[in-house]
């Protein structure tokens, strides 16, 4: 019997079953030979990941860059700030907010980032990004898949097949995003090193998750079903031999039962005391960034979290007033996420990220807006090994470009591997002849910035 009858006739057997959508939800559609996880090059300093994404490109010097210069040469184009931009662009745009100094180490950082201001010992302010695309799609292919070809696997399908999971009733990578979408895939990754999406403009798990219910079946029938199922599988496969993308359906079918009952507790935010919830906010990223820790604390290893849907960072116009709307949720729900990995005890092993897939120039388009800027930008990182309270690197006096210790993607991908333990250049997967990395054949890691 085929893959599609045999999943047709269960879909049939079962009366819609749930754990089958939700091993739809799991597997994917790549190709490749089965391996097992690679495990640790040498000791981690993290054993987990969250990233917090900015879809398109927050503005670094109304952020994280303070430019006084943008003040004297308000309106002018001098040649350094000459450079090419996706679209037309006028004289230098100074920023409305004020910066100012916060923590022990005396971070500036900018009047919209008061929470985040509390917690700048913890993080290390990276100034000096620059990236390869302008555009939306290939640069945050880049940023999730170290390539802009859209196949390629994401970096947390690279973590998963690296490191495996901590918990096997949840998926090692996950992505919380409102519109429930984000870079899964495993590419050419064996299907089981995909990552599975949520969707957090819903805060019940059942309604997170389509067909975490099972209203018809008990658990113990349940899983006599999928015995079955699985037995049709393996005596399928042994009549042709191994095939990858059946290990994947196999396993994710697998995750799919387990998580039935695991992701019910996890993704609960109800279950924390009300003034965490406070703490974070009420908005679909708090809810995010709160489910994160809880799944991280369940040994999660990779988690993004969204802040959507759509593009919210891509401040063509009015960037004062969207900032102004905008930034106080982030601001609040990332330095609680800070705050509560610490209180935890998890944030020396929890690596924090946040970041977009590029920055927006210090020129003006449109009057009151700012157009894509790869060639410098700002990120932060926290937490997993990483030295706080410190800036790394420089842009140049306008914040147009990354002049001073300058950190690619591939740089920022290599350092992220390395305080999980992994070695990027030794992170390999043979396919179509060749062996592929995340970092391809480039990637350095920022050693300055490390504990």
């Amino acid at each position: 019997m085929s893959l599609i009858s045999r999943r047709e006739a269960l879909r049939c057997m079962c009366g819609g079953f749930g754990m089958l959508g939700l091993a739809d939800l799991l597997a994917g559609d790549a190709f490749g030979a089965a391996v097992h996880t690679v495990g640790p090059h040498f000791a981690p300093r993290a054993k987990h990941v969250i990233l917090l994404f900015m879809t398109g490109g927050p503005s670094q010097v109304d952020l994280w860059d303070p430019k006084p210069a943008l003040v004297k040469y308000a309106g002018q184009r001098p040649a350094t700030a000459d450079l090419r931009t996706e679209r037309t662009t006028a004289g230098l745009l100074p920023s409305t907010f004020r910066f100012s100094k916060h923590g022990r180490s005396g971070i500036e950082m900018s009047e919209l980032l008061p929470h985040l201001g509390t917690v700048a010992d913890e993080l290390c302010v990276i100034r000096s990004m620059f990236t390869t695309n302008p555009n939306h799609e290939q640069a945050r292919s880049m940023f999730h898949q170290g390539s802009m070809i859209l196949s390629r696997p994401s970096m947390g399908s690279w973590i998963s097949y690296g490191l495996g999971t901590e918990n096997k009733n949840l998926p090692a990578f996950v992505v919380l995003a409102p519109d429930g979408g984000g870079f899964t895939t495993a590419g050419f990754l064996p299907a089981e090193y995909q990552g599975t999406s949520f969707n957090t403009f819903e805060s019940a798990p059942d309604k997170m998750i389509r067909f975490l219910r099972n209203d018809t079946l008990n658990p113990d029938a349940q899983r006599a079903q999928l015995d079955l199922t699985q037995q049709l599988n393996h005596l399928h496969e042994s009549g042709f031999g191994q095939d990858a993308f059946l290990d994947g359906r196999i396993a994710s079918m697998e995750a799919a039962f387990k998580m039935q009952f695991a992701a019910m507790d996890t993704l609960d935010v109800m279950r924390e005391p009300e003034s965490v919830r406070e703490e974070y906010g009420s908005t679909p990223y708090a809810q995010g960034c709160l489910m994160a820790r809880r799944l991280v604390e369940s040994g999660v290893r990779f988690v993004v979290v969204h802040y959507g849907p759509g593009q919210p960072w891509d401040d063509h116009k009015k960037i004062d007033e969207n900032l102004r709307e905008r930034c106080p949720n982030m601001d609040r729900a990332s330095a609680a996420l800070i705050r509560d990995l610490k209180r935890r005890g998890l944030l020396d092993e929890t690596l924090v990220v946040w970041g977009g897939e590029f920055g927006r120039t210090p020129v003006s388009e449109s009057g009151d807006g700012r157009d894509h800027n790869p060639y410098g930008f700002s990120m932060f990182m926290a937490g997993g090994g990483v030295k706080g309270g410190m800036t790394y690197g420089a842009t140049d006096e306008f914040g147009f470009k990354a002049v001073e210790n300058r950190v690619s993607i591939h740089d920022l991908h290599a350092t992220i591997l390395n305080q999980l333990g992994i070695d990027h250049e030794k992170l390999t997967y043979r396919y179509a002849g060749r062996d592929f990395r995340l970092t391809d054949v480039f990637g350095n890691v920022v050693r300055d910035i490390l504990a």
